[in-house]
């Protein structure tokens, strides 16, 4: 049976110019995302992983190429839909975390749900029980700056989750984290994975994440490399 993909991305091409330089950072790329995928997007640095998990996730436009959601082109949508979208269907986890240093950790799992306007008492209810699913039960009232740095990812994650999303985006969700760390991560990433049902996406240069992932996608100078047969 043929699984209709969440996300398809077909003939992708975004390019910067740095000075007088124009860098294509992807020349036509196909990538789908299937629904509960555990999808590695990996290469050297300047290969078009992040800038294609950044197309994917609606944070940036493409210059050419189709995106579909659910089988409906997204090219057309304004910001605020985009914005929607990303606040309703995707979850992200940022290379750096990105916590609010004033917010405890429950209230930044509960941030999410905040800009959707849901009740107190089902918000701090949520953040409770997506901490304890990381393993962080306890941890609620502690500030991002006096928690560890495996800590901080699990609460990125947690927040991530709090909207139910389709998807969740991980950029180098290993590269700040020791080994050890990070092999508890991915063991975490993994199991919400398969528990929850929710995608993952990540960019990485990892080999740890590559060898936990269902599918793998290398990105060289923008291209997809082929598999060997």
């Amino acid at each position: 049976m043929t699984l209709t993909p969440l996300l398809r991305g077909r003939g992708l091409r975004r390019s910067y110019t740095l000075g007088a330089t124009r860098v294509e950072a992807l020349q036509g790329v196909d990538v789908d995302v299937l629904a509960s995928d555990f999808l590695a997007l990996r290469g050297p640095s300047g290969s078009g992983k992040t800038t294609l998990m950044n197309l994917l996730g609606l944070l940036d436009h493409p210059d050419a190429g189709t995106l579909l959601l659910d089988g409906e082109d997204t090219t057309g949508l304004n910001e605020n839909q985009r914005a929607d979208i990303r606040r309703d269907c995707f979850g992200f986890v940022f290379q750096t975390f990105n916590l609010i240093p004033v917010l405890s950790a429950a209230e930044n799992v509960a941030y999410p749900l905040l800009l959707r306007n849901t009740a107190t008492e089902t918000m701090h209810k949520r953040a409770r029980e997506l901490l304890a699913a990381v393993g962080l039960a306890g941890k609620e009232q502690v500030r991002p700056d006096l928690l560890s740095g495996g800590q901080r990812q699990r609460v990125a994650i947690a927040r991530a989750l709090a909207n139910r999303p389709a998807v969740i985006f991980a950029d180098e969700p290993t590269a700040s984290l020791d080994s050890r760390t990070a092999d508890t991560i991915l063991a975490l990433m993994k199991q919400l994975n398969r528990e929850y049902g929710v995608a993952f996406v990540l960019s990485t240069h990892d080999p740890r994440v590559v060898e936990r992932a269902d599918r793998v996608i290398t990105l060289h100078d923008g291209v997809v490399v082929p598999e060997a047969a």
